[in-house]
């Protein structure tokens, strides 16, 4: 099976710990995914924007963890900007299980969060959404 690879964009200063088990998801046997490190270390910046949309172009898809404060991350609405316009698909996961979870300023009304289940997850990287 050829995995898909996929870009997540997330909190950075709130939800860390939630990226970290999505890249621990992908390293299951079964998993329609991999994730190749796409992070970027540095500041926004004025060539930040440019690093992002390489890295996000590619990719096949982009993984939008949302948390409690995801509107608030000005990152992750950018990183949702670059893949509408790269025409990337993206989906948008319920970060917190136990928790509330917003949606990124640039995502658009229709786009639904969608429950962080293994069985989910598969279905979505599979273009179910």
């Amino acid at each position: 099976m050829l995995k898909k690879r996929a870009f997540i964009s997330f909190d950075y200063d709130n939800d860390s710990d939630l990226k970290t088990l999505l890249v621990g998801q992908a390293r299951n046997p079964d998993s329609p995914f991999e994730i190749v490190d796409m992070s970027i270390k540095e500041t926004i910046a004025t060539n930040w924007k440019d690093n992002a949309r390489r890295r996000i172009k590619g990719c096949d898809v982009v993984i939008v963890i949302c948390g409690e404060y995801t509107s608030l991350a000005t990152g992750v609405s950018a990183e949702v900007k670059i893949a509408q316009e790269e025409s990337i698909p993206y989906f948008l996961l319920w970060g917190r299980a136990n928790g509330r979870c917003v949606k990124p300023k640039a995502a658009k009304d229709s786009d639904k969060i969608y429950n962080w289940t293994w069985d989910n997850l598969k279905k979505l990287i599979g273009g179910a959404r």
